[in-house]
């Protein structure tokens, strides 16, 4: 009995090391390539901002999400590269980026940061930028006055109880053509010698920015409804812009509790409302809910769509069509 005892502690003890063993070493072999990766991205890269840019090279710059992408190609035109840090598809507030991201990011010029408080931004950026410190930073942001997000429940709209900052800046034009101007004083300042090619090249997409904001008015201002349901409160901005109201569904990233999920519904029933609007990067499970109490149902708008102004006139087509 005895040593049948000792055998059974014996090969509990053995397990328990095992174990242990397991444990430190899959922490050695987490920390052994986070010490790989980080010495294959911080070998210096033997450029600054001082350095004359061959005509032929082209000036890497980086983003943070798709729409910006648009802005830099529209004004950089062939001088330029954009690199998409928060790839189409993926949601900025919980996408990390790969090594190969992180490799090309060593040769960019200019990292253009939306500024507005992108939760990738505020998890990543300082990161980011340790890996590239000759990167100029450039502030799209700046200039532009932030808003809070709309409150959840409309009767708080005027009063705004909630107290975050907005950070969807973009999907204002007003606000887009800011950030325009933003990205190309940054590039100018890497590339002085072709100056008005980048003004040239904003000032077109400017007009194109603002041709687009007298459609989208033009093709909302005939509407009654002038309120709108979204999972996701990323359409402030817009909404402010053409004077409509947004009622999210989410509030503060979280999904609503069964209260607050029956008050949105009698909201949309004393609005009105038959159209949910939803983001692809998010679950539309509670706008289904909210859609089948309602006899509505759930359509599609992305906020960080890489056809900035296509996907602007067809989401406020989209809004025409059913409010």
């Amino acid at each position: 009995m005895a040593i049948s005892l000792r055998c059974t502690a014996a090969a509990r003890t053995a397990a328990q090391v095992n174990s242990r063993m397991k444990q430190w070493m899959s922490f050695i072999s987490k920390v052994y390539f986070l010490l790989l990766l980080s010495a294959c991205l911080l070998y210096p890269i033997g450029c600054n901002l001082s350095e004359e840019l061959d005509n032929n090279q082209k000036i890497i710059v980086a983003v943070t999400i798709a729409p910006q992408k648009e802005f830099v190609e529209a004004i950089g035109g062939d001088r330029v590269e954009a690199l998409l840090m928060v790839p189409p598809g993926a949601s900025p507030h919980t996408y990390e980026p790969t090594p190969g991201q992180l490799s090309k990011l060593e040769k960019a010029k200019v990292y253009a940061k939306v500024g507005s408080g992108v939760e990738f931004e505020l998890a990543w950026l300082d990161n980011l930028l340790s890996l590239n410190t000759d990167m100029l930073v450039v502030d799209c942001s700046r200039d532009i006055a932030l808003q809070k997000i709309t409150a959840p429940h409309i009767e708080d709209h005027q009063n705004d109880q909630n107290g975050n900052l907005d950070p969807h800046i973009w999907l204002s034009p007003a606000n887009a053509r800011i950030m325009a101007g933003n990205i190309t004083q940054g590039l100018i300042q890497v590339d002085p010698a072709n100056k008005s090619y980048y003004e040239d090249n904003r000032d077109e997409y400017l007009s194109r920015l603002i041709a687009l904001e007298n459609e989208i008015n033009d093709s909302l201002s005939s509407i009654t409804t002038r309120i709108f349901m979204v999972y996701h409160p990323a359409w402030g901005y817009f909404a402010s812009s053409f004077n409509l109201t947004m009622i999210p569904v989410e509030e503060e990233g979280k999904t609503p509790t069964p209260a607050g999920l029956a008050h949105l519904i009698d909201q949309a029933k004393e609005y009105k409302i038959k159209i949910v609007f939803v983001s692809p990067q998010y679950s539309i499970q509670s706008a289904e809910v909210i859609a089948a109490e309602i006899g509505g149902t759930v359509v599609l708008i992305d906020p960080l769509a890489e056809d900035y102004i296509d996907n602007l006139r067809s989401v406020a087509a989209e809004m025409a069509k059913v409010m």
